[in-house]
């Protein structure tokens, strides 16, 4: 498996749209908004994405800056991570710092870890000293990939989870 991390670009094309399309509009708390969208909504989805990477300031009171990234497997997208600059209590109740994905295709094949992996490295990167991911219950699959990747369940309701992870 010869994965990377790529930050999303204008450049992005019909590859990343079709993972995507792969990947479901709310999959375990994972919100796709380009999911069933024709590529011109994706691309002006992927210009907002871009130019958030860029922002400083929250917006609408709780959305903050945030970088999307591509997984890729032999340069072909196989999924999608996103990393929240700083949060708000908002996103320190439902959202956290890292949000992910994967294809159904890449789906138990390891890239869950080492997509979270390198979202982490990503953190550390911005000189955060912690990241927050907050995880469904019943998403037993993304619970063992934070775990492994040295997450600390710090609470837990009836709906999620909040783990942590040390930078």
């Amino acid at each position: 498996m010869s994965v990377m991390l790529k930050k999303a670009t204008l450049e992005d094309g019909y590859d990343v749209y079709e993972m995507l399309q792969a990947i479901p509009a709310d999959e375990n708390g994972f919100m796709n908004s380009v999911n069933g969208k024709d590529f011109d909504a994706f691309r002006r989805w992927l210009a907002g994405q871009v130019e958030s990477a860029q922002k400083t300031e929250i917006e609408d009171g709780w959305k903050v800056p945030q970088t999307t990234y591509w997984l890729l497997e032999d340069g072909v997208p196989v999924g999608t991570g996103r990393v929240r600059h700083f949060l708000t209590d908002k996103l320190r109740e439902e959202g956290g710092n890292i949000a992910y994905a994967l294809a159904p295709q890449a789906r138990g094949r390891g890239f869950g870890k080492a997509l979270l992996g390198l979202l982490v490295e990503e953190c550390r990167a911005m000189g955060m000293e912690r990241a927050l991911i907050t995880i469904q219950n019943q998403n037993a699959p993304s619970i063992g990939t934070a775990l492994a990747n040295g997450a600390v369940l710090e609470k837990k309701d009836d709906v999620r989870g909040w783990y942590w992870i040390e930078l």
